[in-house]
């Protein structure tokens, strides 16, 4: 089968998503896939444009995948990129459909997506939007958001399926006007996220004792993650064996250095940038508690499931979390994941919880999120859109 999936993020500069996990291992099933993707970080780059570029062969996670990506010229002025998106990414689109002749077109964005849709609608070919989280809230632009979700609802009456990564996000696109829906949840290697991975280097390299307790938190760095009042709660004294160890980048970065400087907190919170996919397994094992403590009122919060909480269960780590909608729908009470009501009463929930028998609920919960089992399920839905 021949996959064309289009996004509006970097698909080698990203860490993997649903997305590559899926579209990696059909390619190791015998499929082809080609990705059209967009340079989200491009404010951060030099120049006024990006060429068009392909990749062929690329892989992140599977050695033996192999899927191109292509990205298309795009113009790195603000306000000016949305046009030129529209622009390009169709070219690109109508370009792929004559030479690639796709069985089926996956879209996991806004504006390529929407244009894939219509161009796909036209061409009569089988349309999926995917949905792993709430893309128009995420615009940075503000007032752009409303012409996201109206484009969102556009595609949404234009796709032959949409599938949602968990019950409330299917429940968010069903209000969108979704009737075709279906939810296909996150999967987990479980081989790569496995709780007998040792950690003792992790632990030597930034200064944890093994009487150490260890929060841990990894993925972008929004204002909004809570990870700042966290550590201003450590602050204050608590528990000196309790550390938080952050792996990842993003907005609150240069203010959570600051409170570690201005606290002198360089022993207790531990900032180790980026680390790439591989590395991942090993920052987790070492830690003993994992956590996401996003503000409870936020917005783009309120209907997602990360993925890395799957691999933080896999790997038999408790998580502690605020109060998310999303999160509470799909994993409910007594499965190794404990609520809090605000991002500070993390500190006093690590020292309430049985950490090995929450770890042992939380495995169990996750076992049947196996990537082979997703990835069966998720092949099925794109041949019966052949038949």
């Amino acid at each position: 089968m021949k996959i064309l999936v289009v996004q509006e993020s970097d698909w080698i500069k990203r860490n993997p998503h649903q997305q590559h996990h899926l579209m990696e291992r059909l390619t190791l099933r015998g499929h082809q896939v080609k990705v059209i993707d967009y340079p989200i970080d491009w404010k951060e780059e030099k120049g006024r444009y990006n060429r068009r570029n392909v990749v062929d062969g690329y892989y992140k996670i599977h050695p033996e995948s192999r899927v191109q990506v292509i990205s298309p010229t795009i113009l790195k002025i603000p306000y000016f990129s949305y046009p030129s998106m529209l622009f390009y990414h169709r070219r690109e689109v109508k370009r792929q459909i004559k030479e690639f002749e796709p069985d089926v077109i996956i879209g996991f964005g806004i504006i390529n997506t929407y244009l894939a849709s219509r161009t796909a609608k036209k061409e009569k070919i089988p349309f999926i939007y995917y949905w792993i989280d709430v893309l128009h809230m995420l615009i940075p632009e503000n007032g752009f958001q409303a012409l996201g979700e109206y484009l969102e609802r556009a595609t949404i009456k234009n796709s032959t399926q949409v599938i949602a990564i968990n019950y409330k996000l299917e429940d968010f696109v069903k209000a969108l006007g979704a009737k075709n829906t279906k939810v296909i949840g996150a999967g987990i290697d479980l081989g790569k996220f496995d709780p007998n991975i040792k950690s003792s280097n992790i632990r030597q390299e930034y200064g944890i004792n093994n009487e150490d307790t260890v929060l841990f938190f990894m993925g972008h760095l929004y204002n909004f993650a809570g990870l700042k009042e966290i550590a201003l709660e450590l602050a204050k004294g608590h528990n000196p064996n309790l550390k938080l160890l952050i792996v990842g980048d993003g907005d609150a970065y240069q203010e959570l250095q600051d409170i570690i400087k201005e606290n002198n907190l360089s022993s207790k919170v531990i900032l180790t940038g980026l680390k790439s996919y591989n590395e991942i397994p090993e920052l987790v094992a070492a830690s003993d508690i994992c956590i996401l403590p996003a503000y409870p009122d936020e917005k783009i919060m309120q209907d997602i499931v990360p993925i890395k909480i799957y691999e933080y269960m896999a790997m038999c780590k408790p998580v502690i979390t605020t109060k998310l909608p999303g999160i509470m729908m799909e994993f409910g009470d007594d499965n190794g994941i404990c609520y809090v009501d605000k991002p500070s009463d993390v500190i006093f929930k690590s020292y309430e919880i049985d950490i090995i028998a929450e770890g042992r609920k939380a495995r169990k919960f996750v076992e049947k999120n196996d990537w082979s089992k997703i990835t069966n399920e998720f092949e099925k839905t794109l041949q019966d859109l052949q038949k």
